[in-house]
Parts: C-alpha cells; structure tokens; sequence
C-alpha cells in the first residue's frame, strides 16, 4: 500500500500495521513522527547533534515497543514525548553541553540578511533562555507553549498531576518572559 494512503491513518493503527508486518506503516509514521520529536529533543537540549541521537533513539524504542502497544490506551505521539523527555533527561544529566552555535541559519530567502540575523538572534535568545530555565519548567513550558500539547497530556508524559503542571508551566513562563524581557533591546523588540 503507498504511503499517500495513510495520511487519514491514525498513529496507533499505523503503529499495530507494522506490528502486523507492514514495513510502509513503519515509513509513513516515521515521517509523520519525526519532525516533531526532533524539535521537542532540540528544545529540550539545545543542540541539533544531542537531538538527532535522541530522535534515532526514541523511534528505535517505538519500533521496539510496537508488538506490545495496546491500541487506545495512550496516544503514541504521547508515549514517544515521554521517552523523548525522559531520554533528554538523562541526557543532561550525563553532562552533555549546549552548543548553540550548531543552530543553523535559517533556509528562508525571502528575508534579507538583516532580517535573518534578527531572526536568528530571537530563536537564540530564546533558546537560551528556555536552557536557563529549571529542567522540569523547561519541559513543561516546551510542550505546551511550543508544542501545543493540553496539560493533562503534559501530566501524562511528565508523570504529574495536572496541578503540579499548571504551576510548572505559569512559573516557567514568568521566568522565561522577565529572561526575555531583560534582553529586549538586544533581540530588536521595541514598545512601537
């Protein structure tokens, strides 16, 4: 079956099909799952190198699980944040460090040279101001502010009441706004 016949397929029936054998679901929700565990590791470490090792892994971890995955009882794209998160953790606490000159320049040749500077220096500013953050905060502030994911999703990955993550969260983005806003002149914000 191509690839283009999943595209209405949800992760876990992709996930039990190649349970089932079917190498081309395998495919199709690698692509799908990919660039949103690559960005929630890059967040998360702050470094492109950390966060491809820690995508390889974690789908590696998937494909491993999937003969056991019990279809409906979690969402798989929440199970893989938590093995993302998780693995992140251990990460850091192996002493990896953050490496922010490995960000490359934007592809976006529609801006000019100013522009992208600006632009690069904002996504810095704000990559280093997440990385200031305590690492719990930083999780919680990441997967609902940048990741778009509900707080009872959150508690799920983070193994939290929903509570503890509404504070985790309000308090990280407090801290990550005065961060920020202590650095506004230099990012190019202005009260224009």
């Amino acid at each position: 079956m191509p690839r283009d016949s999943f595209e209405d397929v949800t992760d876990d029936a992709l996930l039990v099909a190649y349970a089932n054998g079917d190498p081309v679901a395998a495919q199709a929700l690698t692509q799908r799952l990919t660039p949103k565990v690559f960005g929630h590791a890059y967040r998360l470490l702050g470094n492109r190198a950390d966060a491809e090792d820690i995508t390889q892994e974690a789908l590696i971890r998937l494909w491993k699980f999937a003969p056991e995955w019990r279809q409906g009882e979690a969402k798989v794209s929440t199970w893989l944040y938590k093995v993302v998160a998780n693995l992140c953790t251990d990460r850091l606490r192996r002493g990896h460090s953050v490496d922010l000159d490995s960000v490359p320049d934007p592809e976006d040749t529609a801006l000019s040279a100013a522009e992208q500077m600006q632009q690069r220096a904002r996504l810095d500013g704000l990559q280093q101001g997440l990385n200031a953050l305590p690492e719990r905060q930083r999780q919680a502030v990441v997967l609902r502010h940048i990741e778009g994911l509900s707080n009872p999703e959150i508690a799920e990955i983070m193994g939290a009441g929903v509570e503890a993550i509404e504070s985790l969260t309000a308090r990280g983005k407090r801290t990550l706004a005065k961060i920020l806003a202590e650095r506004k002149d230099e990012l190019g914000y202005t009260d224009g």
